[in-house]
């Protein structure tokens, strides 16, 4: 199957883990190489790696130059213009950031812009001003708990991205926080994602969601099983939604989405399965399937 007629798009939250030589990449994969082969078996990838760095120039066109023409990569704006100070302020330093990713063209679609938890609703005019003049398709993650209270401070964030064609990012936790597991990757996790209630939302063609995973690959079934169906509905009523799974150090994030399309399959009969790149004989002892 050609990943260009997937109908959604599925990732996780990068292509650069080492330890997927385990089960999905070849194990002599060199790291310079790790893009490429990710672009075959995923169509989309979360850009965090731009919110704590703008890449150099030279970084961008060498991704142009590999990443497929239907790929997608979700790039965050840099924190210093998500987190430092008023959004109409930033806007400058933001359009700079979607010039330096130009060379990218339609992969990088939706922008992310992930607000920190002090934005609350006495910045919503901020955030109208940014979406209006950025120019580029955007999608917004808010962590303010007062746009989960279902109040009408939600309902005024809803009405500003839905009339705007804006996507609110939906983030699900719910399975890291299940863990009840004292190693240091789960409790970093747990540290910095925050703890808030999913909020599935379609307010175009592309939803977004990110799902964070129990470490235990067998222990997001009864909290992935839900995204299966919402998944399988939107593209059933013609929409292309992005999926990207996380677990707490990533090092099964690979494997999560693999089991994710596998779910979607037996839900939407049909669907192809994803491509796989020629693995080591050790993949079969890991039962991921």
């Amino acid at each position: 199957m050609s990943l260009s007629h997937l109908p959604y798009f599925l990732g996780c939250p990068s292509w650069s883990e080492s330890a997927w030589r385990d089960y999905l990449y070849p194990a002599d994969a060199r790291t310079g190489e790790f893009l490429g082969l990710y672009s075959q078996v995923l169509n989309a990838v979360e850009g965090n790696t731009t919110f704590y760095a703008r890449p150099a120039p030279s970084t961008v066109e060498r991704w142009a130059q590999v990443m497929p023409a239907h790929f997608r990569f979700t790039a965050k704006f840099p924190r210093d213009v998500s987190h430092e100070g008023d959004l109409r302020e930033r806007l400058e330093a933001a359009l700079d950031f979607t010039r330096l990713m130009a060379p990218l063209g339609q992969r990088v679609s939706p922008y992310w812009l992930q607000l920190p938890a002090q934005f609350g609703p006495a910045r919503l005019a901020e955030l109208g001003h940014f979406l209006d003049e950025i120019g580029v398709p955007v999608a917004v993650e808010v962590r303010n708990q007062a746009f989960f209270t279902k109040s009408e401070e939600e309902r005024l964030l809803n009405r500003l991205l839905h009339e705007r064609g804006v996507e609110r990012i939906c983030l699900d936790s719910r399975a890291l926080f299940s863990c009840t597991s004292r190693e240091a990757a789960v409790l970093d996790a747990q540290a910095k994602k925050p703890r808030v209630a999913p909020r599935p939302a379609a307010f175009s063609q592309h939803p977004q969601v990110r799902f964070i995973g129990h470490p235990e690959l067998d222990a997001n079934e009864a909290f992935l099983s839900p995204w299966v169906e919402k998944v399988a509905s939107w593209i059933e009523e013609g929409r292309s939604p992005y999926i990207f799974l996380h677990t707490s150090d990533n090092r099964l994030a690979a494997a999560l989405a693999q089991r994710f399309h596998q779910r979607l399959m037996a839900r939407l009969p049909g669907l192809a399965a994803l491509p796989e790149l020629p693995r080591a004989p050790e993949v079969e002892q890991l039962g991921l399937l």
